[in-house]
């Protein structure tokens, strides 16, 4: 079992910044944060592999977040700039303890483990 905790959001507004952080309890591979608005069903933001050197961006975040992670911390971060209102969501954390260290996933059903998620509004 792997437990992730998130902190870092927040009520920001519109064109500010905030990081996201996910801490893990154990080994992971593939990390990646998704957003669930409300009525929305959740969907990517961005994904990492363990090595770090693969990352994937859903269109609408490009240029304007940045995924991370401190293996050594068993964290992966989310740094949000440009941050509009349409990024209002609930944020989690997303681990997969599976796989190869150069690859990752977008797909909801390819992780087993899930944070409690953190609240990011963005004001017009």
């Amino acid at each position: 079992q792997v437990q992730l905790v998130e902190s870092g959001g927040g009520l920001v507004q519109a064109g500010g910044s905030l990081r996201l952080s996910c801490a893990a309890s154990g080994r992971t591979y593939s990390m990646g944060w998704f957003r669930q608005a409300p009525g929305k069903e959740r969907d990517v933001v961005a994904a990492i592999s363990w090595s770090g050197t693969k990352t994937y961006y859903t269109d609408s975040v490009k240029g304007r977040f940045t995924i991370s992670r401190d293996n050594a911390k068993n964290t992966v971060y989310l740094q949000m700039t440009s941050l509009k209102p349409e990024d209002t969501a609930a944020y989690y954390c997303a681990a997969r303890t599976y796989g190869v260290p150069w690859s990752l996933s977008s797909s909801s059903h390819e992780y087993e483990y899930w944070g409690q998620g953190t609240q990011v509004t963005v004001s017009s």
